[in-house]
């Protein structure tokens, strides 16, 4: 008996969106919600009829087939118009107009924005930055590769978690800045109301005011290549003196990080600088055993260019080699340029990994001073 009862039976029935946390979501729920009861009183309505005309008008109660093909009389054309006007009433009235006003505040981005943030786009990873107060990071999926690969149980947030979320503050009105590195990607929070395609060569624009402390989930919406599935998006909402204070705290980080170049690293503690950025930043295309997808994603394990000298005679880059490549990409492929999103440590750091590393033993390295001198 315990399992007919619905309270006993543990399931999570869901038929509305996520809670909205914004204006934006919070009105599209509310037209969401108005539409739908116009669209089902008008279904209701048109089928009661449908189904009354085709009962009391059948042939077997005596009813002969009209052989008309238009309105021909006043009462006719009555019943033909009307109902084309109401239409028109809730199309352009009960319907139209909210739908313009929300368009309108949805693309209202600038007026009493508090805060910019800037979302950029990469294969297959996020980059944030807070103009106004120099902080910029790279935010990636830290569900451990072993739950992708069905080695062990997957985690509550598969999926859904990252390295390092976004932090914003509760009540300010964000100005969000989208761009991308490659191809299409797209920022989506359901919570937020929020869901804007980030394109190569081009600045978009949407906007959050976040009412609500929590953390909210979500990720890229478009097919933007082999690991679209990985791309998830996480923000921490927090009272503003708690974000004022992460904002102080990422502060001191990159200063520390930038002081990092100016010291003299030994391989060792590269190589294991570089294995965390290596997994965190290259392994989703070349491959956590580095040896890639090709030809898509070559592989680095026995490669000509990782096997190559790093630097000419007189220190500087060589045109298509291993430190060219991870500072400045490659043009026409996925290979992305690295030098604006990682720090001179974790360029120094990656570089020397991959050259000691999947079999390759160049036995070098390269110390975040120089890449400092080659930017």
């Amino acid at each position: 008996m315990a399992l007919l009862l619905p309270g006993a039976a543990s399931a999570d029935y869901k038929f509305n969106f996520p809670e909205p946390v914004t204006p934006i979501a919070r009105e599209t729920l509310h037209i969401h919600n108005e539409f739908m009861l116009i669209i089902t009183i008008l279904f209701v309505v048109v089928f009661a009829i449908m189904i009354y005309s085709m009962i009391s008008h059948r042939k077997s109660s005596g009813h002969a087939p009209a052989k008309f093909t238009g309105p021909t009389g006043t009462l006719q054309w009555f019943w033909a118009l009307i109902p084309f006007a109401i239409l028109l009433f809730i199309d352009f009235v009960l319907m139209g107009i909210p739908a313009v006003q929300a368009i309108v505040n949805m693309e209202d981005t600038q007026t009493k924005a508090d805060m910019v943030l800037k979302v950029t786009g990469m294969q297959w990873k996020w980059q944030y930055e807070y103009p106004e107060s120099g902080v910029k990071f790279i935010s990636t999926l830290a569900t451990p590769r072993d739950q992708i690969a069905n080695a062990e149980a997957k985690g509550e947030h598969y999926l859904l978690e990252v390295d390092k979320p976004v932090v914003l503050p509760v009540g300010k009105k964000v100005r969000i800045l989208l761009t991308s590195t490659d191809v299409i990607h797209t920022w989506w929070v359901p919570q937020f109301g929020v869901k804007r395609d980030a394109i190569p060569g081009f600045l978009r624009e949407t906007w959050v005011l976040i009412e609500k402390p929590g953390i909210y989930r979500g990720q890229c919406a478009e097919l933007c290549g082999k690991d679209h599935g990985f791309m998830p998006v996480v923000v921490h909402a927090v009272p503003e003196p708690e974000y004022l204070a992460w904002v102080e705290a990422q502060k001191v980080e990159a200063k520390a990080a930038a002081g990092g170049a100016d010291r003299t690293w030994s391989k060792d503690e590269l190589v294991a600088e570089g294995k965390v950025v290596y997994e965190k930043v290259c392994a989703a295309c070349h491959q956590p055993d580095g040896k890639g997808l090709p030809p898509a994603f070559p592989a680095l394990a026995g490669s000509k260019v990782v096997n190559a000298p790093l630097l000419d005679t007189n220190g500087k880059v060589i045109k298509d080699s291993h430190v060219d490549r991870v500072l400045h990409g490659k043009a026409g492929t996925a290979m992305q340029a690295f030098s604006a999103s990682l720090s001179d440590v974790e360029l120094a750091a990656v570089i020397t990994y991959e050259r000691n590393s999947f079999g390759n033993q160049m036995g070098d390295m390269i110390q975040p001073a120089q890449i400092k001198s080659l930017r």
